[in-house]
Formats: C-alpha cells, structure tokens, sequence
C-alpha cells in the first residue's frame, strides 16, 4: 500500500512541477505579449495627438505612461495568471477535503475566511488612491529631471543648480512619503493575517479536541484537517500577494485608458479628397480665426491672403501677434476654429494629413535633429534620397563646408536633438533636411534667426533656385531677411494690418515701418 501510494503521490507531484513550470512560461509569454502591445498602442495612439492633446499630457507623462504604468500592468497579470489559477483551485480542494474530514468543524472557515476578506479588502480601498497619486508624483520626478537634462546650461548659467537639487529632492521626498504610506499599509496587513491563520489554527485544535473527548472525531482526523486548514489560508495568502500589486496596476490601468481613449481634435475625413500626383502649392487664407482652448480671446482674426507657387510669401510682425501660430494651422498641427484655409483649392480638413504632410517641408523655429548621422537626419524625410541629392540639399542650405570638415562625413553622428553642433548648424541641417524632400510648399518658421547675415544672405540667394516653383512661406523676426519677398504680410495682435511689398508697406503701413526703423536706417530701409 505504502509503495502503491508513494509511487501514485510522485507521479502526482511530477505532474504538478511540470503544469507550474509550462503554467509560467505561457503566463511570462502572455503578460509580456500584452506589454509589447499595449506600448505599441500607446505609441500609436500618441501619433495620432494634435498639439492640443500633447500640450494636454505633456510629454513626461506620456513617457511614464508607456514605460512604467504599462511595466506595472504587464507584472500583474504575470503574477495573476501564475498565482491566481493556482490559489482558488487549492482553496476550493482543501474546503471539500477539510468538510469530508469533519463537516461541523468546517464551518470554522465561514467565520475564518470573511475576516480575512474584510481585512484585504479594507487595505485594497486604502491603496488604490495611494498607488494613483504615487504614479502622478512618478511624472513630476521625470518632468523635473527632463527639464533639468534638457536646460542644464541655463541651469548652470543662472547659477541655479542648488535650487534643481532642492526642487528634486522635494518632488523625490514626496514620492517617498507616499511610498512609504502604501508599505506601511501592506506591512500591517500580513501580521494582520499571520495573526488570523494562528487563531484559526488554536480555534480548530480548541473545538477538535472538544470533539476528540466527546468520541466525535478521531485524532488522525483533526491532523489532516488543519493540514487542509493551512491549505486554504496559504491560498489565500498567495492570492493576497497578487492583490497586493492589484491597486498599483488598476491605477495605472486607468492612466493609461486616458491616452487610448482620447478622442482627437484633428483627424482625416471620414471621405477624403483624393490626393493629387502633383500638387501646384497654392495656400489660401479665407478670414481665418483661431484661438487656443480656454482662452479669452482668438489669437487670429480676419486673416485673408493667398500664397502663390514660384513666390515668397513673409510674415513679420512683434513678439506674440500670431506668426507662428499662423503657420502651424498650414500643415493642421491645429485646426482652425474659424474660416478656411485651402490649398490647391481643397480645405485641408477636407484632405488626409499624411497626403497634406507629404507636399510640405517643415523647418520650425527650434530645429530638431534625431539621433543618429547626418544622412539619417536628411533622409528622414526623403528615405531614398542619393548622396548627390544630399549633398546639393547641404549646398543649398549653406551646411556643405562644415560637414565636410567631418572625418566622417554624411556619417558624422548626431546625438538627440543635435546637441553636439551649434544652432546655426542644426538650422542649416534642418533646412537641408526639407529641401531633400522637394516639396511643394516650403515653410520657415524663423529657421534663420541662428545665422548670421551673410550666411543668411547666401542661404535666401541659394534658395531661389531649387523653390522657384514652389510656395515659400517665411516667419522671420529680421527684416533683412523678408524684404526682398514678393508679398510681405504685417500681423499686430493677431490681425492682418499689412500686406504687400516692402516699398509699398514702408508707405503704407506703420507697423511695418516701425519694425524696418527699429533694425535699420533709414538710408537702409529705402
């Protein structure tokens, strides 16, 4: 009998070490599955924001979201699928094993259990606020250590490197206390429990021997109950642990349902036009209006005018009257909340942003460069483009001599955001970048303000040529820049107050004349 059973509990416990083992390699390939695709629709759904959505989050939110909420996410479920089938099939096999035991002394585990219940339950509802402000206090940390990473040298200029310090660690002490609160909880949860699971065990030993004395219940019958006793109540236990994280990864859950159910303000049109072969790159104006959400008033109105091919159109005009708002409604980074803008006769609502984005090379007023070489960078927008093409791009931009300078070249890295070359030159990489592209439509978002005059000179004279069909619009803050446009549009408080040659606003037109005395002479100016 003994080698019989002996042998049948072997094959058993085989069996058991084989399901655990197969159970966590398909719960690690199923939790990490779902954590590759989560991020993945994170960074999708990221894709798809207007600037309104990312101004909304902000981009270190965003980060955490997709790297630590999700992480939090992806280890519950490993635990959950490991642990959670696991735990209710012990608890259930050692309740029907303890009431075939002894069915009186079972209902001990309809007093045991609840109270276990409301004890987890309890800290459960104390946790998850905990646990939601611990992962806002986790963005705060990353948005500080992201601005201090990206603006230690005015940190370091303004002497301003013990106040960061004094910032962090306050945002870090923060996160700390909350910390330490959602331990302390859990710390006092588990005596809590040991102490319930060794009263359960003196209750059960009190109330069998009262039954083992009145001849109810043999001695071997109350050893194998509280072997199942101990059962249940480790079950349990281990389906605590799980509940422990549960908290965590419900409000990360939350947070990251925020991103996935966001409802973009700009998207393509249920119908779209069809995307013409070859676009002319007329941009029309129609008394365009546009104001940020929640702000008292538009920051454009009234604007009308037309951008025509093989002609330069400039915008000028003081800090803050709209320029480079106005530019961003050409591509629909925003959308305007007033009028119409066109291009090529079709409202660009009425078109899919990425047939828009294709006619259109962009160089924003703070050039972004990727990690990576140059030829990365000027293919980013034109992937096939040939070294000749690049080259001539280089040439154009004014940006040939010092890449040539490189030992490596076109294949000279380039660190995120182009930190290891001057501005002048990451201007000049970007602006290559776009004329890679051979656009229709040129925009320069004061992409010149880091050159200096003669650089700036010979980069609009190399520029004629290869946009000579093409619509160029240039915000530029320098009027050495822009007077030599064929239509120059004057913007004072977000309205258009000008619009014409430089000879004919400099009679015409005050704001502007004001703008051309400020930087020039009048001798200058004529």
């Amino acid at each position: 009998y003994i080698i019989r059973v002996g042998g049948l509990m072997l094959f058993v416990a085989f069996l058991v070490a084989v399901a655990a083992i197969v159970g966590l390699y398909f719960a690690s390939r199923t939790s990490m599955s779902v954590g590759r695709d989560m991020r993945a629709r994170i960074f999708r759904a990221v894709q798809k924001f207007s600037l309104r959505e990312m101004n909304t989050f902000g981009a270190p939110t965003l980060i955490t979201r997709n790297t630590n909420d999700v992480q939090q996410v992806q280890m519950f479920l490993q635990m959950a699928l490991t642990v959670m089938v696991t735990a209710p099939l012990m608890a259930i096999g050692g309740v029907i094993m303890a009431y075939r035991q002894d069915g009186p002394l079972s209902l001990l585990l309809l007093v045991i259990v609840p109270i276990m219940m409301v004890v987890i339950g309890a800290v459960m509802v104390r946790a998850v606020p905990l646990f939601r402000a611990m992962q806002v206090k986790i963005d705060r940390i990353n948005l500080i250590l992201r601005e201090n990473l990206t603006g230690i040298r005015v940190i370091r200029a303004f002497v301003r490197t013990r106040h960061e310090e004094v910032r962090f660690a306050e945002a870090n002490a923060d996160l700390t206390g909350t910390t330490l609160s959602v331990n302390r909880l859990f710390a006092l949860m588990m005596p809590v429990l040991m102490l319930i699971m060794n009263l359960s065990s003196v209750a059960v030993v009190w109330f069998g021997g009262q039954r083992i004395a009145a001849g109810e219940m043999p001695v071997g019958n109350l050893m194998a109950f509280l072997a199942y006793l101990m059962q249940i109540l480790m079950s349990v236990m281990m389906a605590t642990m799980v509940l422990v994280m549960w908290p965590r990864a419900a409000a990360s859950s939350e947070r990251l349902n925020e991103v996935l159910e966001v409802q973009t303000v700009i998207h393509d049109p249920a119908v779209a036009e069809p995307a013409q072969l070859a676009m002319r790159g007329t941009v029309e104006f129609r008394d365009v209006q546009f104001g940020y959400p929640g702000a008292a008033e538009p920051v454009l109105r009234g604007i009308s005018f037309t951008a025509q091919p093989g002609r330069t159109t400039a915008i000028i005009g003081s800090t803050g009257s709209g320029k480079s708002t106005l530019i961003n409604l050409v591509p629909r980074l925003y959308d305007v909340t007033g009028g119409t803008i066109l291009v090529d006769g079709v409202d660009v609502r009425e078109r899919e942003r990425a047939s828009l984005w294709t006619s259109m090379g962009l160089i924003p007023q703070k050039a972004f460069l990727f990690s990576g070489t140059i030829a990365d960078n000027l293919r980013f927008g034109a992937p096939d483009a040939t070294e000749e093409q690049m080259w001539r791009a280089l040439e154009i931009a004014q940006g040939a001599d010092f890449v040539r300078e490189l030992p490596e070249g076109l294949d000279a890295p380039i660190e995120q955001g182009g930190v290891n070359v001057s501005g002048g030159q990451r201007q000049r990489l970007a602006i290559a970048r776009a004329l890679v592209r051979e656009p229709s439509v040129y925009i320069f978002d004061d992409s010149f303000s880091a050159l200096d005059y003669a650089t700036d000179a010979r980069l609009r004279a190399a520029l004629r040529e290869p946009t000579r069909d093409a619509c160029v619009l240039i915000v530029a803050q320098r009027v050495a820049t822009i007077r030599h446009a064929e239509q120059i549009l004057v913007l004072d408080e977000g309205t258009l107050v000008g619009i014409g040659t430089h000879d004919e606003l400099m009679a015409d037109c005050p704001t502007y004349a004001e703008i051309v005395l400020s930087q020039l002479s009048a001798e200058e100016a004529a």
